[in-house]
């Protein structure tokens, strides 16, 4: 196989850079050019098609993009696998055995030919609609406390930024929420660390070392997190009013954001310097949004009750 225009056979060269930055951003990853652990991990998850392999739950969990159009799928045809995130965990497991019995198929969890074809034939006949993993979030959320009492927070920091979550933590606590605050680095680990707490909401925070600021929410092309979103449009808006952040909303599929199975949103705040010097101020923008979403968790047009203040 020739190499891609502009690239160089066997050599790391701009032009491999250049397309390391073009998959990063349609995966919704840092783009940084860097083929680190992450993006390698991305590109071969991109490598698999929908019937390359047979699907079955392993530990660790099989992981891909076909595993990821057999959750879209699957959705659309009203088999909850939860959030389309290309993990086949527990969930699309027993997703999958639920199709194969309503289909009159070998219930075993195995997605092979035969039951790959049946979900075809099936999936000409509905529409195109979110699936019901949105449907059922979106009845999750309505059900969520719609006050920061007894809301269950999970607040977690990437580095340097301890003395933002403390006050965080301390003003959420003062409101009545119930919140554990994670400081592990590895965000596979501070996603495990809100399931295992079956939090309602997670907040992450990270310093940024281009100074950029932006407000993460789990996004994938045929999947986004409703309540993650709606948190994330507060932060931004709240954010903006504060001198030197100035976030945009970024849809993506950060780690932390993929594992986690309950809303979440990840800040990147710029510097560390900067953001300390303004944690008491960002840390009551945050509060007032985490309120703002209690009461609304699906934005102002949910019919829940008014805003906090």
């Amino acid at each position: 196989m020739q190499p891609a225009t502009g690239m160089q056979a066997g050599l790391y060269c701009a032009g491999t850079e250049s397309a390391i930055r073009a998959f990063q951003q349609a995966r919704g990853l840092p783009i940084d050019g860097l083929c680190d652990q992450i993006t390698w991990a991305a590109l071969v998850e991109a490598s698999w098609r929908r019937g390359d392999r047979l699907l079955f739950l392993t530990s660790p969990n099989m992981r891909g993009d076909d595993i990821a159009d057999l959750q879209a799928r699957l959705g659309r045809i009203g088999f909850d696998c939860g959030r389309v995130d290309g993990i086949f965990g527990p969930r699309t497991a027993r997703a999958l055995e639920d199709f194969q019995n309503n289909a009159g198929l070998l219930a075993d969890g195995t997605c092979g030919a035969g039951t790959l074809q049946a979900i075809a034939r099936v999936s000409r006949q509905t529409g195109t609609g979110p699936g019901i993993a949105t449907v059922r979030e979106r009845e999750r959320l309505r059900s969520t406390s719609s006050s920061l009492q007894g809301l269950h927070v999970v607040i977690g920091q990437f580095g340097g930024l301890s003395t933002l979550t403390r006050a965080l933590t301390r003003s959420l606590r003062m409101s009545g929420a119930v919140v554990v605050s994670v400081d592990e680095p590895d965000a596979i680990a501070q996603a495990e660390a809100a399931n295992r707490f079956g939090a309602d909401l997670y907040v992450g925070f990270e310093a940024r070392t281009d100074g950029d600021s932006r407000i993460c929410y789990y996004a994938v092309p045929t999947f986004e997190s409703t309540g993650g979103r709606s948190l994330a449009e507060r932060l931004v808006t709240g954010l903006a009013g504060i001198d030197g952040v100035d976030p945009c909303l970024a849809g993506m599929r950060l780690q932390v954001l993929r594992e986690t199975q309950m809303p979440a949103v990840l800040a990147s705040l710029g510097s560390v310097r900067h953001t300390t010097d303004h944690s008491m101020e960002i840390a009551q923008v945050v509060r007032l949004a985490i309120e703002q979403w209690a009461a609304r968790p699906l934005g102002l047009d949910d019919g829940g009750p008014p805003q906090g203040r």
